[in-house]
C-alpha cells in the first residue's frame, strides 16, 4: 500500500513539474504570489486614494482659512463701526443745528468741530465704510434704505423716497446700517 500512494504521489510530482515547465498551471507558490502582488495592488490604490482625498481636504482647509482670515481682516471691525454711527450722527445733527450768529460767536469752537467730524469721515474711509446718502426723489430700494413711513406726497410716485431722516453706511460691500427714509405712497 505503501508503494500505491508513493506512486501516486510521485506521478503527481512529475504530472506538476511537467505542467510547470509547459507553462501550463502555476504551482501553488506561485498561485501565493499572484495573490499577494494583487493584494499589494490593492492595498496601494486603496492608499493613493486617501493621499488623493487627504491632500484635497488639506487644500480646501487652507482656502478656506485664507478665506475667513481676509473676511476677518475686512469686517472684523464692524461691531465697533456699527457702535461708531451714532457718534456720526450726533456730530452731524449738531453741525446742522449751528445757527450764523453762533458760528460767528464761537469760530473756533465749531471750526474745532468741523474738523472732528472731517477726520471720523477720514478714518472712515480708511476702513473701507462709507456712507449710504439717498437722494429726495430716487426710487426706494430695500437693500439699502429703510421706510420708516410712508405718506402720500402730491407729484411723486410710489416708491419715492421724500425725506431721508438718517444716512445709511455700508463696510466695503456690505450694509452695517441701512439709510432711514421716508417714502411716497401716491399711487402712480
Amino acid at each position: 500500500m505503501t508503494d500505491a500512494k508513493n506512486n501516486i504521489d510521485v506521478e503527481a510530482a512529475i504530472e506538476e513539474l511537467m505542467a510547470e515547465q509547459n507553462g501550463d498551471t502555476a504551482g501553488p507558490a506561485e498561485v501565493e504570489a499572484a495573490d499577494e502582488v494583487e493584494q499589494l495592488r490593492a492595498e496601494r490604490d486603496d492608499m493613493r486614494d486617501r493621499f488623493m482625498r487627504a491632500l484635497a481636504d488639506a487644500e480646501n482647509t487652507r482656502k478656506r482659512g485664507e478665506r475667513d482670515r481676509r473676511e476677518a481682516e475686512q469686517y472684523g471691525g464692524s461691531k465697533l463701526a456699527r457702535d461708531m454711527l451714532p457718534v456720526f450722527d450726533n456730530m452731524k445733527r449738531a453741525m446742522e443745528a449751528i445757527s450764523e450768529e453762533q458760528r460767528e460767536a464761537s469760530k473756533a469752537l465749531i471750526e474745532g468741530i468741523e474738523l472732528t467730524m472731517r477726520e471720523l469721515l477720514n478714518i472712515f474711509e480708511k476702513h473701507g465704510i462709507r456712507i449710504v446718502s439717498p437722494e429726495v426723489g430716487e426710487k426706494f430700494d430695500p437693500e439699502y434704505h429703510q421706510a420708516m413711513f410712508e405718506a402720500p406726497v402730491p407729484n411723486t410716485k410710489a416708491g419715492d423716497i421724500i425725506q431721508v431722516m438718517a444716512e445709511g453706511f455700508m463696510l466695503h460691500d456690505r450694509l452695517l446700517r441701512p439709510a432711514q427714509v421716508g417714502v411716497s405712497s401716491t399711487p402712480g
